[in-house]
């Protein structure tokens, strides 16, 4: 059995240890909000927090996360939607289709804790994530906004 800190709440894994996290934390946690893109670590889609780090958990094994201080799905980034990502996401329309989304708000939330005052460039190098509608310019113009609103 793995205990593991989901959204802030101690969690029981009791399954195969090499089954990726983001099939643990839909099928066996009941976390759905973390979607499934590629399976191989390229979208990100499937990006959550692990100790406050953007991971892909796709190919993240849950066995790995014994003793991590704490995972972070969507669920668990702000319970009301408080979160500046999520506030500038909503009010600039981020989204198309939205799949990706949840992926990209945790792969930005984490940036902008590293790097409150991200460039063009650091976004350039560090929000990797896939979007098959390609709104990838509001996406930008989102980031900047949530760095306002922090």
């Amino acid at each position: 059995m793995i205990k593991i800190n989901v959204n802030g709440k101690i969690r029981n894994y009791n399954g195969n240890e090499d089954k990726p996290l983001l099939w643990a934390l839909r099928e066996d946690l009941g976390l759905t909000g973390t979607k499934y893109g590629c399976g191989i670590s390229e979208c990100g889609a499937c990006t959550v927090h692990i100790d406050g780090e953007a991971v892909r958990s796709c190919v993240f094994p849950i066995g790995a996360l014994e003793g991590s201080e704490k995972i972070t799905t969507i669920e668990g980034l702000s319970d009301d939607g408080s979160h500046p990502v999520q506030q500038a996401w909503a009010e600039l329309d981020v989204p198309q289709c939205g799949f990706c989304q949840p992926g990209m708000i945790m792969a930005v939330s984490a940036l902008l804790k590293d790097n409150p005052n991200a460039t063009d460039k650091d976004i350039d190098n560090t929000i990797t994530n896939i979007c098959r509608c390609g709104t990838f310019a509001r996406v930008r113009k989102g980031i900047h906004l949530a760095k306002k609103k922090r």
